[in-house]
């Protein structure tokens, strides 16, 4: 929205100049232009109507800043652009649109701005994606940031159950972008602060961060497909929920349905109390328990 604005304020600067230059008696000629003045103006006036695009502040601290004054270029830019990467991924994720590899989905469209420098320490104002034709998509940008800030917070001080809890919402590649932004702050004896509405943390030092970091590592997330046999002893279509009581041994796994399947309740229907192998995706962090998801309806057999 910041790009459109200042496009169409110099189309009708631009547009105010050349009339100025064309005398009043080539009423043909100044015709056309003006047309197009009153449509940039009334384009202009329709954007000015709408909320202004919400925006975060990411700032630093640590080697690569100096005080309040500035911070190295080159930490700048490499931490600018994994978090936008993280930023990126987290959004697709919510949208249902991120695969284990290939480009990140709808990358172009959920661009972080830079519109001002965060004053404190010293970062970045980032100023959100807004899709003006309202598109379900748009929704989850600004979860996106709450997600990230969350994840901050439940990497530094939160279980390891607490943080596969989000692993499991947002898929682990995502994640592993959030921690690839975090080891550029490790690798230059730095540490940061996220605010957003009324969301924020900060890191209180670098061995805060450098255990957050730790923690979001590929390898304190497992991540794997299990096969169990079986049977479905009770399926809550409406949470997206179930409970798969285990055929050869004690114990009943509990767990979430991806929202991938349209249909829940088919459990009910086609499964519930029939013996069956099925496969499961399993997220455990660290020593926290394991965290059940069915993806597909094709990985159950009778």
């Amino acid at each position: 929205m910041h790009n459109e604005h200042l496009a169409l304020t110099s189309e009708i600067h631009e547009l105010e100049m050349l009339l100025d230059s064309i005398p009043e008696a080539n009423v043909i000629e100044r015709m056309g232009l003006q047309s197009r003045l009153k449509s940039a103006k009334e384009a202009l006036e329709s954007l000015e109507q709408l909320p202004a695009a919400p925006k975060a502040k990411l700032t630093f601290r640590g080697k690569p800043v100096l005080g309040s004054h500035g911070i190295s270029a080159d930490f700048g830019a490499k931490a600018a652009s994994a978090f936008a990467d993280a930023f990126s991924a987290i959004t697709a994720s919510l949208n249902e649109k991120l695969g284990e590899a290939g480009p990140i989905p709808d990358k172009a469209k959920n661009q972080l701005l830079i519109t001002g420098t965060a004053i404190g320490s010293f970062g970045f104002e980032l100023e959100l994606p807004k899709d003006r034709t309202l598109l379900p998509d748009s929704e989850n940008t600004e979860e996106a940031i709450k997600r990230i800030e969350m994840l901050f917070r439940t990497a530094a001080t939160g279980s390891d159950d607490e943080i596969a809890e989000i692993v499991d919402e947002v898929h682990p590649r995502a994640v592993k972008k959030v921690y690839e932004f975090l080891e550029i702050l490790v690798q230059q004896h730095a540490w940061c602060a996220l605010e957003y509405d009324d969301r924020s943390f900060r890191y209180a030092d670098y061995d805060q961060l450098t255990y957050s970091s730790a923690r979001l590592k590929d390898d304190n997330i497992r991540e794997e497909t299990e096969s169990y046999r079986g049977e479905f002893i009770g399926v809550l279509p409406s949470s997206r929920t179930f409970e798969f009581k285990l055929s050869d041994q004690e114990g009943v796994l509990r767990g979430k349905i991806d929202s991938a399947i349209d249909d829940p309740d088919l459990l009910n229907r086609e499964w519930l109390h029939k013996p069956v192998t099925v496969s499961f995706n399993v997220v455990q962090v660290g020593n926290g328990k394991p965290r059940y998801t069915l993806i597909e309806l094709e990985s159950i057999t009778l």
